[in-house]
């Protein structure tokens, strides 16, 4: 089981960036996908997630409106396209999954990628 994150970078504030998600070695399209961010000496932080269908999704209060997480089942991606970034959204950045449902606890997820650092300028 494998879950590679990719997509961060050096931003702007202001600036957009995507993140992708490539899962393999289980059925991705039976698992919700979520991201989580975690800053330096901060706890690790639900940012969204989506179901295992793509038919809910689910923002923390700090990225709605202005971040966006899709999926690809055929492709088993998940994505996190993050507009309008912020100092504050600097941060590692997590994709998770756990079967079926989405839920923002990351107690609940079975598997987690590796991580990729988004970083944001003033």
């Amino acid at each position: 089981v494998q879950l590679q994150a990719s997509g961060g970078g050096l931003v702007q504030a202001g600036d957009s960036l995507r993140l992708s998600c490539v899962a393999s070695g289980f059925t991705f399209s039976n698992y919700g996908m979520a991201w989580f961010r975690q800053a330096t000496g901060k706890e690790r932080e639900f940012v969204t997630a989506i179901t295992w269908s793509g038919g809910s999704t689910y923002y923390a209060d700090s990225a709605k409106g202005r971040f966006t997480i899709s999926r690809d089942n055929a492709r088993n991606t998940a994505y996190l396209q993050m507009n309008s970034l912020k100092p504050e959204d600097t941060a590692a950045y997590y994709c998770a999954a756990k079967t079926l449902l989405a839920t923002r606890s990351w107690l609940d997820y079975h598997y987690w990628g590796q991580g990729t650092l988004v970083t944001v300028s003033s």
